[in-house]
């Protein structure tokens, strides 16, 4: 439904939690490429046609912002970006591309599923001109979710997690052979109620942004500005024992806002090209929190960032050589240096390659400033971090050969003042946590994936083996060793049928490793037929086997989506 799950399926991404944005706190959304983060903090930059989707107070993402239908393409780069991106991509960067706007048209699309689940969207453009052209989109979303404790464990107080949230998005666009220009405006109000009587969380939030194109000869000047405001409000309780009663502990309300900026220069040549530019953020923000019975409780501040960075590489017959450097404030006036450098060579159907990078990230607002509680489980902010950084060389090879692509990558990253969730007690009715430089770790591993086209069919496999942990031994948390992916797709004739597995082995909760969350595997299916008018019928199938996916404990169990079904019908009038 959403494109957090969609993104499951490519191994090595995840969020802080296993639970899908349908249910989860957003808070909960920051998003990991390869095992580098433990935390609600994304440790990966996401880009919505170049604009940051990264919360400026937290980090995470609100996945309901963007609808997957919308999308032309989403380009997932693996291994620390920071030497380009900056700190927010100290674990690669996923980049969400819009649909090109070459034809004046519309879309309207209904769907409907069990638990109450109603999706109605549209979109369409218009060409003022032969060279404005104009474009928005509404999606509207509601269900009564599920239980996200398991019926053994149920009490009173517990209900189902469920999200309505409606999202609007306007554009306008000029568009010439030499010169592109947008300007878009996005808007996204949300309610959730977060399985008990007394929890709920809401969010509403809008972000304004341009991006100026200009295209001379083999040379590209680009220019960006954005700027974000949002307000995350929470209420937070305690659990009685038995899950019987429940009592209110207190209530916050964050205002955030965030402006920013980027300016580069983009030379192509038949052997060499060359970026270079700079950027900045500021981000301000504060929890503001009422406890209950009496008190108040206030944190949070400014953070700006700013950078310059440079990106080149140079062909010699069948091998390229890569190398960039960034210099970037950390916020606090402490400049950090990540330069990159690496070498790939062409041999007819294969192609080798290998990197090394250096990379940081800073501490967010949410992290120095913002206590949180779920459950019984308390987790402390701590104004004292420090940068968290890493040092991480990788090498692999890719295989084409007609409608069989394949590519495998090992890795290694030495991390050092990882900023992670160390447990400071534990006990039968509550668990505290802190936010702290949890020291030295090392994550490693490999990843594979196997594409394969013939006619009307695609095969797709995909396996990552993340083996992360501490200098200590205990294994980082929230990170399973296995992951897997496969998918079995057959269109035709404007008919598609797929089919999907996604698998993952056992991961911990909690730095200690005392909490187990087992591993799972999950099947999806779904079913698309073309119409006479323009008409689409669909159909899909989550979790297909009813499979019950442990996803965290507070310290009660806490479980995934059951199975999920939809059916809906869309009408488009673009070819």
């Amino acid at each position: 439904m959403n494109l957090d799950d969609r993104l499951r399926l490519v191994p090595g991404f995840s969020l802080f939690r296993r639970s899908s944005s349908l249910v989860a706190n957003p808070t909960t959304q920051g998003v990991s490429l390869r095992g580098l983060g433990s935390t609600g903090a994304s440790r990966t930059l996401v880009l919505w046609d170049g604009v940051p989707l990264n919360s400026p107070f937290g980090g995470w993402i609100y996945w309901t912002r963007v609808d997957p239908i919308s999308l032309e393409r989403v380009e997932v780069s693996r291994g620390a970006s920071t030497s380009l991106f900056g700190d927010k991509a100290m674990g690669g960067a996923l980049g969400l591309f819009s649909e090109a706007r070459h034809k004046a048209g519309g879309t309207l699309g209904y769907e409907m599923g069990n638990e109450r689940t109603h999706e109605l969207s549209g979109a369409g453009s218009y060409f003022l001109g032969p060279r404005w052209a104009v474009s928005g989109s509404a999606r509207g979303f509601t269900t009564d979710g599920y239980y996200i404790v398991p019926a053994y464990a149920r009490g009173p107080v517990d209900t189902q997690a469920n999200v309505q949230f409606a999202a609007v998005t306007a554009r306008l666009d000029y568009l010439t052979d030499r010169q592109k220009l947008f300007f878009r405006a996005d808007i996204l109000a949300e309610e959730r109620e977060n399985g008990t009587k007394l929890t709920q969380n809401s969010t509403s939030l809008g972000t304004l942004a341009a991006n100026y194109t200009m295209q001379q000869g083999a040379s590209t000047y680009n220019a960006l500005l954005f700027h974000n405001r949002e307000e995350y409000r929470a209420s937070f309780s305690a659990i009685g024992a038995g899950r019987l009663t429940e009592r209110p502990t207190s209530r916050q309300s964050v205002p955030a806002e965030s402006t920013g900026g980027a300016a580069f220069y983009r030379h192509a040549a038949t052997k060499w090209n060359l970026l270079a530019g700079g950027d900045f953020h500021r981000a301000e923000g504060y929890s503001n929190e009422t406890l209950i019975p009496t008190g108040f409780r206030l944190g949070g501040g400014v953070q700006t960032q700013y950078g310059f960075f440079t990106q080149g590489d140079y062909a010699k017959g069948p091998l390229r050589l890569f190398g960039g450097l960034r210099g970037q404030d950390a916020g606090n006036g402490t400049a950090f240096w990540s330069p990159s450098g690496g070498a790939a060579l062409a041999l007819e159907k294969w192609r080798l390659r290998a990197s090394a990078y250096r990379a940081f990230r800073a501490p967010t607002l949410n992290e120095l400033y913002r206590e949180f509680r779920a459950g019984n489980a308390v987790t402390l902010a701590n104004a004292l971090l420090r940068p968290e950084t890493t040092r991480g060389v990788e090498a692999g090879a890719d295989y084409v050969s007609g409608g069989l692509r394949f590519s495998a990558t090992a890795y290694t990253n030495h991390l050092d003042a990882l900023i992670t969730n160390v447990t400071r007690s534990v006990t039968p009715t509550l668990i505290t946590r802190q936010r702290d430089n949890a020291g030295a770790a090392t994550a490693r591993g490999m990843e594979a994936n196997l594409n394969y086209r013939w006619h009307a069919v695609r095969a797709e496999a995909s396996y990552l083996f993340a083996d992360s942990r501490y200098s200590t031994g205990e294994r980082i948390p929230q990170i399973p060793k296995h992951q897997g992916s496969a998918l079995l797709a057959w269109s035709r004739r404007g008919t598609l049928l797929a089919g999907g597995l996604r698998s993952s082995a056992l991961q911990f909760e909690d730095d200690r490793n005392l909490f187990r969350l087992p591993g799972f595997a999950v099947f999806h299916m779904t079913a698309r037929q073309a119409l006479p008018y323009g008409l689409a019928l669909h159909a899909a199938v989550e979790n297909a086997l009813g499979r019950e996916v442990v996803v965290g404990f507070s310290p009660t169990p806490l479980i995934g989506a059951p199975r999920l079904w939809r059916i809906g019908l869309r009408w488009s009038s673009l070819p």
